[in-house]
């Protein structure tokens, strides 16, 4: 039986404790926050087409503060990662700390986050400490949010992609037999909790394609404002169903003319300039040359269909007055060009603008819990 910390208990959180728990191979421990008091009271209800309607759900134990008091075989991150609002190292710190680094050992951390290096900081912050991090990264294709504060709406999706993670190497495509050890065991919790899960020996890459997505479409409608319905879909033909955003007629042609391919040639200038300067090959195991193309063509047949109403989590965060993940989705990328002497003039235009946004959304959050003008 392990032990596992899951940190942050919103809606990955919420699917993720639960399905390492379904899983019969582990206590789970869930630290929350602002929402501690009503999960503790009332549990948490996962409204789920993969796994049911549960209500009043509870992990082995609901810590507000954190539970820093025992031995963890994995430290499970399920947090946004927005480092200007709140670092890794700060929202672990009683973890890579005294008095626990004396008492414990370290554990395996798992990272359930989006974005590119997402993990660099606490491999340095371990490092500082005098620990050998041990550290898994991931993809997660999944369909979840928050609905109340004890409230988890989650669809079919749940296909989390897992390997170990390696400082600054994107190439090496062999596991250790310890690697493969270490991520088998978590690939064996989640696979028997019901997870869709794939373990991979390099998972960079698998973030690098799952990013190229966030960048071109989530930027897009976080800056609009608008769902990807309105580059995508005709307008309702049948006045019994009805929907919205589509794209006006007058005007469509230009977004055939302009904008999806200013889109096309984001996700080119990813591929051709970023992608290769890293590394990756142009095989479907790499970062295969089509790979624009089919992101263009799939996510279109999403959103063309009536029932499209999925919301990026970037331009939902931005909606509420959230900070939302630039930095590690688009401003990560424009870093590693200048590391590897690339140009991506439209992926800087991108963060140049998501810039202005993110630092408005800060600026009012910190006038309303300041309460400054």
């Amino acid at each position: 039986m392990r032990n596992i910390l899951v940190v942050g208990y919103g809606a990955i959180g919420a699917v993720y404790a639960h399905v390492f728990k379904r899983s019969g191979l582990a206590r789970v421990t869930v630290v929350a926050r602002s929402n501690y008091q009503i999960c503790q009271d009332q549990g948490m209800h996962i409204q789920s087409r993969r796994y049911g309607d549960i209500k009043g759900w509870r992990p082995d134990r609901c810590n507000v503060l954190t539970a820093a008091d025992q031995q963890y075989d994995y430290v499970v991150l399920t947090t946004k990662c927005v480092p200007e609002v709140v670092k890794t190292s700060k929202i672990l710190e009683p973890i890579i700390t005294e008095p626990y680094l004396s008492k414990f050992k370290q554990p395996t951390y798992l990272i359930l986050q989006n974005g590119l290096n997402v993990e660099d900081e606490l491999y340095h912050t371990l490092k500082a400490a005098g620990q050998e991090p041990s550290i898994i990264g991931s993809c997660v294709y999944i369909g979840t949010n928050l609905v109340a504060p004890n409230v988890v709406s989650h669809g079919e999706g749940d296909r989390p992609t897992i390997g170990i993670y390696r400082y600054r190497d994107f190439t090496t495509t062999i596991n250790t037999p310890e690697e493969d050890a270490l991520v088998g065991d978590m690939y064996n919790i989640l696979k028997q909790g019901g997870s869709e899960v794939t373990m991979v020996p390099e998972i960079q890459r698998r973030k690098f394609m799952k990013n190229f997505w966030n960048l071109a479409f989530a930027s897009l409608a976080t800056l609009t404002g608008y769902r990807l319905p309105a580059i995508f879909r005709d307008p309702p033909t049948d006045p019994a169903v009805p929907y919205e955003p589509y794209r006006f007629p007058k005007t469509a042609h230009l977004i055939d003319e302009h904008t999806i391919p200013a889109l096309r040639a984001t996700l080119q200038e990813l591929l051709i300039c970023q992608g290769r300067a890293m590394g990756f090959p142009d095989t479907e195991e790499g970062l295969p040359s089509e790979h624009a193309d089919r992101t263009i063509t799939n996510t279109a047949k999403l959103h063309t269909a009536p029932d499209s109403n999925h919301t990026p989590s970037m331009a939902l965060d931005a909606q509420k007055g959230n900070p939302f993940e630039v930095e590690v989705i688009v401003g990560e990328v424009v870093r590693l060009a200048k590391e590897y002497k690339v140009e991506v003039p439209r992926v800087e235009m991108l963060y140049a603008l998501l810039l202005v946004r993110q630092n408005q959304i800060l600026r009012e959050n910190f006038q309303r819990t300041s309460g400054s003008s």
